[in-house]
């Protein structure tokens, strides 16, 4: 009788069957047992998420009809809200360092939450129109919130550097990200209602809550005791007990030597993803415009859902993704995902239809998802000891020229091709978006096209 030569086949597929449904779920299981610590950040940040999005997908909106800005004015202010924290996070980032997270944290959610007051009764407190009363007033609760939120992203990155062990890390970023992004997607829900009974200051007002809230989480939830056991467990404190301390004029002098603007590579890397970013930006600067002006009925009347559904794909797929790809070399997992995030743009420029729309929305967000977390998990990582605020903030730094650059554009384009008070089969949205697509896909071609100086000198991992 001839031995079979099936049955190893048979038994060995359900063995590669089982070691990648091990790869995918091990990664959520180790995040599952972190610490109370990190449960804390995350906690925050998923309150944060609401929050800052539910602001922003609003905010050009109540500029027009609150403050009275036309769309130039309004795009330039959401600009400066969302620029100027991605230039306070280089500013401050540094700060997070120097004080710690726990204290960082509490400081920044402070000025938000005295910057959020501010914004929401600003139309009540005065005149309206460009440079009145009322605008400076909103202006002045921007501030706030621009300086609040330069230190509160940095100080939970470098959280969840010092929090987490090389076993749970990727899943950590991952999660923290996509908790983000699942914040993102609320506002969709919470929204409408809310501002159909109480208009968007009423909204605005239960994001101040929610501030509120966030704060008390820290207190609770990131106690000393929960610091001292989560560096403990993953290590940071034995870690950081065998290095000697330096003195204030040493610190600064190795702040300035290992400082990221001397590597070449480094600063490639970061600039180069500004094309691709200007998408991001148009998810507030555009999108919530689009779905109002080009749209009737249902995605007209619920703008806010259209405009937040994309970070709740990021919620579901980003871990997904991270636990599938998190052993795939980073520089190709950023050409391919920027690659999948900036085409879909090509979309929208068939023209506005609920096809389109979510066409565009569920492969970009796939994109995002493939190289997003990927990136902030980079720039944490390569980071010196204990200079992982000020990375974050560097690496964020085109970020900010993308916000400003994006949002000194995006209403003339707006006014040009998706005018408001012009019916829907009037606009010439196609053109809007085909150019937007040009721009986004410069980044993956420039990944692709550096490819080969890139590797030789791409840095992954310091200890």
């Amino acid at each position: 009788m001839q031995p079979s030569t099936d049955h190893p086949q048979q038994t060995g597929a359900p063995s590669v069957l089982r070691q990648t449904l091990q790869e995918v779920t091990q990664p959520f299981i180790d995040l599952f047992r972190a610490s109370r610590a990190l449960w804390g950040i995350n906690v925050s940040y998923l309150l944060e998420g609401i929050t800052y999005f539910g602001v922003v997908g609003l905010l050009a909106i109540f500029f027009n009809t609150s403050i009275g800005l036309d769309d130039v004015s309004a795009g330039e202010m959401v600009g400066f809200l969302t620029a100027g924290i991605t230039l306070a996070m280089l500013v401050l980032g540094a700060a997070v360092d120097v004080v710690g997270a726990r204290r960082a944290l509490l400081i920044s959610l402070a000025c938000m939450l005295a910057g959020r007051v501010a914004l929401t009764v600003s139309p009540d407190l005065g005149t309206q129109g460009l440079w009145s009363s009322s605008h400076l007033l909103a202006m002045g609760g921007l501030l706030g919130i621009v300086a609040g939120y330069g230190i509160y992203q940095p100080a939970c990155y470098a959280a969840v550097r010092r929090y987490t062990s090389p076993s749970n890390a990727a899943m950590a970023y991952a999660m923290l990200y996509a908790l983000m992004n699942l914040g993102g997607f609320l506002p969709g829900l919470i929204s409408p209602p809310v501002r159909r009974a109480f208009g968007i200051t009423g909204v605005f007002w239960v994001y101040v809550g929610l501030t509120v809230v966030g704060m008390l989480v820290i207190v609770i939830l990131l106690t000393r005791k929960a610091m001292e056991r989560a560096e403990a467990e993953s290590g940071g404190a034995q870690q950081a007990s065998g290095e000697p301390q330096q003195g204030t004029k040493d610190r600064l002098i190795t702040y300035l030597r290992k400082f990221p603007v001397r590597d070449g590579r480094f600063m490639f890397f970061i600039f180069i993803l500004i094309p691709v970013q200007t998408l991001f930006a148009h998810n507030w600067l555009t999108l919530p415009q689009y779905c109002n002006r080009a749209f009737t009925g249902l995605v007209s009347d619920n703008y806010e859902f259209f405009v937040n559904f994309s970070p709740i794909l990021i919620f579901i797929l980003t871990p997904v993704v991270t636990a599938l790809t998190s052993k795939k070399d980073t520089y190709t997992m950023m050409i391919a995902g920027t690659f999948v995030m900036a085409a879909p743009a090509f979309i929208l420029a068939l023209g506005p239809s609920i096809p389109t729309l979510f066409g565009y929305l569920v492969l970009m967000t796939v994109g995002e998802a493939m190289w997003s977390a990927r990136f902030l998990q980079w720039v944490a990582e390569i980071a010196p000891k204990d200079m992982t605020g000020i990375y974050m903030g560097l690496g964020q730094f085109p970020w900010f020229l993308t916000k400003v650059v994006t949002s000194l554009y995006s209403g003339w384009f707006l006014s040009r091709f998706c005018p408001a008070g012009v019916p829907p089969e009037q606009t010439h949205t196609e053109i809007m978006w085909f150019i937007y697509g040009v721009i986004a896909i410069m980044s993956p071609l420039g990944l692709l096209l550096a490819r080969g100086w890139m590797k030789r000198g791409f840095k992954e991992r310091t200890a």
